[in-house]
């Protein structure tokens, strides 16, 4: 049970990176999308490029036409944080039990 619990401590670091990695990308294109930068950079479209497709479903279910605001960030960063707090800690805890 060790080298299970190993992984899932594993899983759970390097998901929590990742979930982290996301969360600041999302906000920086919120902070992008302030100021106007040059859409050719290749800083600016790679942002955009990654956070497009976390962004897609939320515009699907919550649509900016009617009030002109793009409201699709903090829905996603709502679910990021859901996912941290419940799917990371989860596999935090299940690794602890498992190594105990």
């Amino acid at each position: 049970m060790l080298i299970f619990s190993n992984f899932l401590y594993a899983t759970a670091i390097m998901l929590d990176i990742l979930l982290k990695a996301v969360w600041w990308i999302i906000l920086i294109r919120v902070l992008l999308s302030w100021v106007n930068p040059d859409p050719y950079n290749i800083i600016v479209t790679t942002i955009y490029k990654i956070s497009e497709p976390i962004l897609k479903p939320f515009r699907k279910i919550m649509p900016s036409y009617g009030i002109g605001i793009d409201i699709s960030p903090i829905f996603a960063l709502l679910a990021l944080m859901f996912c941290r707090y419940f799917i990371v800690k989860t596999l935090f805890d299940l690794s602890n039990r498992l190594y105990s």
